[in-house]
């Protein structure tokens, strides 16, 4: 059996001002650090042998808040590109509640939240998942499989996509879930890959 921890970042300066960031490479503000180091915490429990996160910085600097917190020295980490948040195209940088009005709730949400409603010049959820999922079974999942237990630093929409893979979540359904900021969700996997056990550790 391993554990698969799965870790949103924390506030960015972006998400403070509730701005789209998508592929926007913006920091964590000072609320977003703290955010890290509580999801550490939450999972001081558990020995992670494995990390893997997104190119983009607010993900990395929640790593290494996890890590400074549980004072874990040389931890194996994968930077990978396929990790990283959904690209909001021309929604990028321009303030959800301002778009909300602009356009109207049934709009908004088709932009925010919806399984394959597509952004212009950007990403859907399913175009998401088609990147994730893919590099999980590859690279992720085998790790898994020996035994070792990983940490996925990421995003709000990419670990949307594997949470609808791991919870076996369905397109109409996918809509409502939501992942704050420095949320926590740890998972027990079994040498087959199969999930035994979830539990949400951190809710904000």
């Amino acid at each position: 059996m391993a554990y698969l921890i799965l870790i949103r970042h924390g506030q960015s300066e972006w998400n403070e001002k509730g701005l789209w960031t998508g592929w926007n490479d913006i920091g964590l503000n000072d609320q977003g650090r703290l955010e890290a180091q509580t999801a550490a915490e939450k999972i001081e429990d558990i020995k992670i042998d494995k990390a893997y996160t997104s190119d983009l910085k607010r993900a990395q600097q929640t790593l290494h808040e996890i890590v400074t917190k549980l004072k874990i020295r040389k931890l194996p980490t994968i930077i990978a590109p396929e990790l990283k948040e959904r690209n909001y195209g021309d929604l990028a940088g321009k303030n959800k509640w301002e778009v909300k009005e602009q356009y109207g709730e049934e709009q908004f949400m088709k932009w925010r939240r919806s399984w394959d409603y597509p952004i212009p010049n950007g990403e859907s959820l399913k175009d998401v998942y088609h990147r994730v999922i893919p590099y999980y079974e590859k690279h992720i999942l085998p790790e898994l499989k020996k035994g070792k237990n990983i940490l996925i630093a990421a995003h709000g929409n990419s670990l949307r996509a594997l949470v609808k893979e791991l919870d076996n979540i369905t397109d109409e359904e996918i809509p409502k879930l939501e992942i704050g900021t420095g949320e926590v969700y740890v998972y027990q996997i079994d040498e087959k890959g199969n999930v035994i056990f979830k539990e949400i550790r951190a809710v904000n």
